[in-house]
């Protein structure tokens, strides 16, 4: 296969630009195009990948010229629409196209993979699992859908023995990942432009399960717990019945203690230090994980205390007059419930410290109108859990907005429950009037899958 070029058609996504830079330190060559420059594409453009920033048939024309002694791969993902000029050219001239899970499950095939999926929290276990096994056996590669803070990239590819990769259900091509542990977070219904139920969802995990020699499942997941059985299981809530399990004893905001099981046996106490029960559910996977490696649980010990959180994950980005600014990846109901439950973690034990009480602020972009539409009551449900929440526009994501949905569907809904509520078009309205919308000692969480994590970015511009 060194004989191969892949040229990736939005090669700036999270998920795109980690297989590129694996297929990168691989050996192969890589070109790709996007309408967008980040960092992501900067750090393949350092590792020799050649970057377009328009996607035009041109692009397709040189690579083919250019690479004309290899076997030529066109790398897209599902959020490609078919009427892109270089995915159209590629068809017409019937050029080799593969999604990027065919060339992720390629890479996974020469390494004993660690598979993370579930609804929510892959990209937070795939950061845990990664750090512990990279501290405990400096003999792991990783490839996820976030910045690891260890690796301070979404990719790290070596020759090294284990790999993580954080294998994505939302489009049905989970089924084509093959690896020695398969990890199940939790099934929820989601990805409604995909799936028409949850039982849809279920049947792709299923697949995904049959892939994997070994299976690790959330036993706290009730639907992951009825459809699945695995001898391998982990919980935060009891040690019977599960082979890996911590029970807390103490969450706060700057950590969480607990007692750790095997099998039911008491084996340690331990100290992490990242805050919130989902979370510690994701260290407990992460911690199991590596057990079945065969990582002996002293190094696990010894190393839990470098933990941290990806990007984008109750990412503190900073105090604007005495306002703290959060930004969290919730974009689903039940991640917006543990992240606000979070919040409210940290405001409570601010006010132990004889500080005024804070109020939480919840920002709330909502992504794809299918979600939307799907979840309306679910979002008004637990936004309303906010002191003040502010909804903005919808973010597409690339969705045509068959049925004319918009933002005031959610705002009316949390209205009836929560009357501090208004919806904002954007995020420069947002920052025009954002010492009127706010007060000091605000905790201010901004939520979203979309582009609203550039709002620390525009805030900080306008104060400028």
């Amino acid at each position: 296969m060194l004989k191969s070029h892949f040229h990736f058609i939005g090669i700036g996504g999270i998920g795109m630009s980690a297989v590129a830079m694996g297929l990168l330190k691989k050996g192969y060559s890589v070109t790709g195009s996007d309408l967008i420059k980040n960092n992501e594409t900067n750090k393949l453009e350092e590792l020799g990948a050649l970057i377009f920033t328009s996607q035009i048939r041109q692009n397709i024309e040189f690579v083919t010229s250019k690479f004309n002694n290899k076997l030529i791969n066109f790398v897209v993902s599902s959020a490609i629409k078919s009427e892109n000029e270089e995915l159209s050219y590629c068809r017409e001239k019937n050029l080799t196209i593969k999604h990027r899970s065919e060339i992720l499950a390629m890479l996974m095939q020469t390494y004993t993979a660690l598979a993370v999926s579930g609804s929510h929290g892959k990209t937070s276990t795939s950061t845990f699992l990664s750090t512990l096994l990279e501290l405990c056996t400096h003999n792991s590669s990783s490839i996820t859908g976030g910045i690891i803070p260890i690796y301070n990239s979404n990719c790290y590819v070596e020759n090294t023995k284990f790999l993580v990769a954080e294998v994505d259900e939302s489009d049905g091509t989970i089924n084509r990942y093959k690896s020695y542990i398969g990890i199940i977070n939790n099934i929820d219904f989601d990805h409604c432009d995909h799936f028409s139920n949850l039982d849809q969802v279920i049947s792709s995990f299923r697949d995904f399960a049959s892939n994997s020699k070994k299976l690790l499942l959330n036993f706290d997941c009730k639907t992951t717990r009825n459809n699945f059985n695995s001898d391998f299981n982990w919980s935060i809530k009891t040690s019977n019945k599960v082979a890996y399990a911590i029970i807390p004893t103490e969450i706060n905001a700057n950590h969480s203690i607990g007692k750790y099981y095997e099998n039911g046996n008491f084996i340690s106490d331990l100290y992490i230090p990242i805050p919130g029960l989902h979370n510690l559910s994701n260290i407990t996977a992460a911690i199991a994980a590596s057990r079945m490696t065969g990582v002996v649980f002293t190094e696990i010990k010894k190393n839990i205390k470098y933990l941290k959180l990806p990007n984008k994950r109750f990412e503190l980005r900073g105090e604007i007059n005495e306002r703290n600014l959060y930004d969290d990846y919730a974009h689903h109901p039940n991640e917006i419930k543990e992240t606000i439950k979070l919040g409210r973690l940290f405001i409570k034990q601010q006010c132990t410290n004889n500080s005024p009480k804070s109020r939480l602020v919840a920002i709330f972009q909502p992504h794809r109108y299918s979600r939307v539409k799907q979840f309306a009551k679910e979002f008004a449900e637990e936004l309303s859990k906010a002191d003040v929440i502010y909804v903005t526009s919808i973010y597409g994501a690339g969705e045509e907005n068959e049925a004319k949905i918009n933002s005031t569907i959610i705002t009316d809904l949390i209205y009836k429950k929560n009357k501090n509520v208004i919806y904002i078009k954007n995020y420069q309205e947002i920052t025009k009037n954002f010492y009127e919308l706010t007060q000091k000692g605000d905790l201010i969480l901004n939520m979203g899958a979309g582009d609203c994590h550039e709002f620390w970015s525009i805030l900080n511009k306008a104060k400028n």
